[in-house]
């Protein structure tokens, strides 16, 4: 049963890290389709399945990562604006509002049984961890670059 455990907790960080380098690529193709700069939101990358693409609803990701926070494979995903806006003027038809000029997104284990080690992500693509699974930049501005934790390699 221990080496089940650790499979499972293995399996679950590994599909924590996939989920952050999704998110990360869908927020680089937010900003670079529809030129708002970053969303604030999961939800607002994510959007209602069968609905209309848009600014508002670019259904860059599912449904289950598109709400805020979302829950996968034992991990809470938290995105945090940094709360610079990317666009005084100018916003693009069909956008809600400007968006960020960044972003980070933590991946923190929901309990020592689905995962041991914390991870984030930022504009910059560089995913950071932390082995002790707490958590990293959520709800800082640019929590994740001023961490000071390690690249993953």
């Amino acid at each position: 049963i221990p080496n089940l455990m650790r499979a499972r907790i293995a399996a679950n960080q590994s599909a924590a890290v996939s989920s952050l380098r999704t998110i990360a690529s869908a927020e680089t193709t937010f900003e670079s389709t529809y030129g708002d700069g970053y969303t604030t939101t999961l939800t607002q990358l994510g959007g209602p399945a069968g609905g209309a693409v848009s600014c508002a609803t670019p259904m860059l990701i599912d449904e289950v990562l598109g709400q805020d926070p979302a829950t996968k494979s034992g991990y809470t995903f938290t995105l945090t604006p940094d709360g610079v806006v990317a666009l005084t003027a100018g916003i693009p038809g069909g956008c809600p509002g400007s968006g960020d000029a960044g972003f980070s997104v933590s991946a923190t284990p929901l309990s020592t049984s689905t995962g041991t080690t914390s991870y984030c992500i930022d504009e910059t693509g560089v995913i950071r961890f932390d082995t002790a699974g707490g958590t990293i930049g959520q709800g800082v501005v640019n929590g994740c670059v001023l961490s000071g934790m390690p690249p993953l390699q």
